[in-house]
């Protein structure tokens, strides 16, 4: 059985370039492994990644070593759903994808929420 975005149809990639995912192969696909819940479909934005940065996780930042490029404005990237959340509160929570966004992603947020900030 396909994965469920939370809208309830299947879900479908994120992004590729730079490649995304807790698996790496572009969708926000998760497992009981993936305690950061990588599953909200996010376009980040210069605020976001600044934000992210004062709250503890560069995602600017290329790591080479475990073949992150950085991300930019405009990059496609699921991001943590309790991390999006916690930018959602503060005021810089970064458009979703919300075709692209996992339906685990609902027991952290709202589907209002992300509905709020849907391209």
């Amino acid at each position: 059985m396909s994965p469920l975005n939370v809208l309830g149809t299947a879900l479908v990639p994120c992004g590729t370039n730079p490649m995304t995912g807790w698996y790496r192969d572009g969708c926000c696909n998760t497992d009981a492994q993936d305690q950061g819940l990588h599953t909200v479909c996010a376009i980040v934005t210069a605020e976001f990644l600044a934000f992210s940065r004062t709250a503890g996780n560069d995602l600017s930042t290329s790591r080479p070593e475990f073949g992150f490029p950085g991300l930019k404005p405009g990059d496609r990237w699921c991001l943590c759903a309790a991390r999006w959340e916690e930018a959602r509160r503060a005021g810089f929570a970064p458009e979703v994808v919300l075709e692209a966004t996992h339906a685990k992603t609902l027991e952290i947020t709202a589907l209002g929420h992300l509905q709020a900030h849907a391209v």
